[in-house]
């Protein structure tokens, strides 16, 4: 069986979608260095290039990831076609928000996005978990668990796109095309990862707790037995 191949880690994330963004629209975007536009086109190129090296490298297409690509893609064609900053706050907000009605959508599928999300082999030993269930004849009530974690992710990417909005608005007021526009842009991806990952991020770990907590009332097992033990791999 061929090893299925990882993604990039959490501080490459850290590099290409926020840190080298930040550092090129902050302190190249003056007319002396790339200017206003050639600087906003170079640092989108990082979390975009970064993003479909990603998807290759795995060999497979995250939908999430997919959307972040298209969320970079806007804020450059907003930027380009020095649209209206207020563009800038509704798409920031749009992304969050339909990323949350997309995930209560989901659990009247046959495919939750809670599952991809949460409830996943790199996470959970799936097979033990489902036998457990089974012999113990809780299949139905963790599928009521689950839709109590839908609902707390759900809240967490409309909290981040509230967020989004708010932070958006307050920074970026400069028209695009303008050094001052750039700048903006950088210092608000500076910000989005202290204001609004954080967040998010402590209200799905919450969601993950909890149901690791219900698996083993579910179960009867113990954690060790329900996560996937990374070490081994």
């Amino acid at each position: 069986m061929s090893e299925q191949k990882q993604g990039g880690g959490f501080f490459a994330n850290m590099i290409f979608n926020i840190i080298v963004p930040v550092v090129i629209l902050t302190r190249f975007s003056g007319p002396d260095y790339l200017g206003p536009t050639w600087s906003i086109v170079i640092a989108l190129a990082f979390p975009i290039g970064y993003g479909l090296w990603e998807m290759r490298l795995t060999g497979k297409v995250n939908p999430f990831s997919v959307i972040g690509v298209i969320s970079v893609f806007l804020t450059g064609g907003i930027s380009l076609l020095e649209l209206d900053p207020k563009y800038i706050a509704i798409k920031e907000a749009a992304v969050p928000g339909i990323l949350g009605i997309a995930v209560l959508v989901s659990q009247k599928t046959r495919f939750p996005l809670v599952r991809k999300l949460i409830f996943n082999g790199q996470i959970l030993s799936i097979d033990t978990v489902n036998e457990a269930l089974e012999a113990r004849g809780t299949q139905q009530e963790l599928e009521q668990r689950l839709n109590q974690v839908a609902y707390i992710v759900a809240a967490s990417f409309f909290l981040s796109s509230f967020l989004n909005y708010v932070l958006a608005r307050w920074i970026v007021v400069s028209p695009p095309g303008t050094q001052a526009f750039s700048e903006e842009l950088g210092r608000m991806t500076a910000l989005s990862y202290p204001v609004i990952a954080l967040p998010s991020m402590i209200i799905l770990m919450g969601a993950i707790f909890y149901l690791l907590h219900q698996l083993k009332k579910l179960t009867g097992l113990e954690l060790e037995a329900i996560m996937v033990d990374n070490s081994k791999k």
